[in-house]
């Protein structure tokens, strides 16, 4: 199927009588008829479900679908992209490992790894996306355990060389995990440039009408664990918790990965995305590839008007010819990158503050990547707990106003921004 059709067909496929659409299992627990074959799930000799806490059958049939969107062989959903984040990384790292992040990530994915994670033992470096092949090599240490990056920054914008990333990842014996979030599957699938894990906020363009927070883990089932068996003993060394499964063997490489955060980390942590949200989260997914060339059709006119008028100072958008990133957007987003526009206006913070003031059709809004038109200014939000150093450093500057394209009319939208301009 093409994937157009997957965003309708896959993950779910109604037998005779039954629901047409995934149904809500708003459930906690399940039942057997006898403790002997509920233990077989406990063992991980059956697959099921017992309790919501680690799994629900609406969450797995959604999770089957993007996974099917992005040609992986395993996904999970999570409660947030935050915790996606959080799983995909800590599911290979713990006290005492090493993890190479691009510097130009989501201010809370930022936070994350390196406030957090570092309480928790877990050390990071952040390298420039765009570093040179020999600042890269040095960022590596023998306890390295993955790279992480995101296909299209927020909200820097800034194009990651996810090719150049997984070579270098590959090289060490470690996986590279990517945030496709604002390309999402339909626009960058990274697994065909050698991702091996790939993350997403649902929250955005997935769901796309700002109605359920969640996240996604997906597997690309490719990367050899136990050729590298001695950088990852949680999946290559039997888990006493049950009963010596070694997750590797057992699992292979298609299934290891998203059944040991399914077993340890969702059943020690519970992130788990509610049925209720899940259900939502499909609804978005089956708009998502006509949603998505919207976006893209109406932000790309956006950005040329702002190029145009002499009140703007700069314009930053991948797809934009002569942007610094166009030729490697091409190469990667060669359907249009996402509905997001990094600008500044003339006259720095104040006259951006001004700017958004009078915005009738653009709403100033924490979120991002959905079907109306939002706008923010990081520096004074998302960002504000990042140093002046930190901003800069992660390709936020001070005057750096993020417009997320809507599904409106564009003429409106252009129309709003032209008169809140002046």
């Amino acid at each position: 199927m093409r994937i157009e059709t997957k965003c309708i067909q896959s993950g779910y496929e109604p037998q005779n009588g039954e629901s047409r659409m995934i149904p809500i299992i708003q459930s906690t627990t399940f039942k057997y008829d006898s403790s002997a074959e509920m233990g077989k799930l406990f063992d991980l000799e059956k697959s099921g479900y017992f309790y919501t806490r680690l799994q629900n059958p609406t969450n797995d049939m959604v999770a089957a679908k993007i996974a099917a969107l992005e040609g992986g062989t395993a996904a999970m959903l999570t409660s947030s992209g935050q915790a996606a984040s959080f799983f995909a990384v800590f599911n290979l790292a713990g006290a005492g490992d090493h993890v190479i992040s691009s510097s130009t990530i989501y201010g809370g994915t930022y936070n994350l790894f390196n406030v957090t994670m570092r309480r928790m033992g877990i050390d990071f470096t952040f390298v420039d996306p765009d570093c040179t092949d020999e600042e890269l090599e040095a960022a590596f240490r023998p306890n390295t355990k993955a790279v992480f990056g995101e296909t299209i920054a927020n909200p820097a914008l800034i194009v990651f060389d996810i090719e150049r990333f997984a070579k270098a990842a590959h090289a060490h014996g470690v996986p590279l995990i990517v945030d496709n979030t604002f390309a999402t599957p339909i626009n960058c699938r990274p697994f065909e440039w050698g991702a091996d894990i790939v993350t997403h906020s649902t929250t955005k363009y997935m769901d796309g009408h700002d109605t359920a927070v969640g996240g996604c883990i997906v597997d690309s089932g490719k990367f050899d664990w136990m050729a590298h068996a001695d950088k990852f003993p949680g999946l290559t060394t039997p888990d006493e918790s049950y009963h010596g499964i070694t997750y590797a063997e057992k699992f292979g490489k298609e299934g290891a990965f998203i059944t040991k955060a399914t077993a340890q980390l969702m059943r020690d942590l519970g992130s788990i995305q509610a049925p209720m949200n899940a259900f939502f989260l499909n609804l978005g997914l089956e708009s998502l590839a006509v949603r998505m060339k919207r976006h893209c059709e109406n932000a790309l006119a956006v950005a040329k008007f702002l190029e145009s008028s002499d009140k703007v100072a700069w314009v930053n958008y991948p797809d934009l010819p002569g942007n610094k990133y166009y030729e490697r957007a091409k190469k990667y987003l060669p359907d249009g990158s996402c509905g997001v526009i990094a600008f500044g206006v003339k006259g720095g913070r104040d006259a951006a503050e001004a700017f958004m003031s009078r915005l009738k059709v653009a709403m100033i809004a924490t979120h991002v990547a959905d079907a109306h038109t939002c706008i923010l200014h990081p520096a004074n939000s998302t960002h504000r707990q990042l140093s002046d150093e930190e901003l800069i450093a992660g390709g936020v500057s001070p005057d750096l106003i993020r417009l997320s394209v809507g599904i409106e009319n564009v003429e409106d939208i252009i129309e709003d921004l032209q008169q809140a301009l002046g």
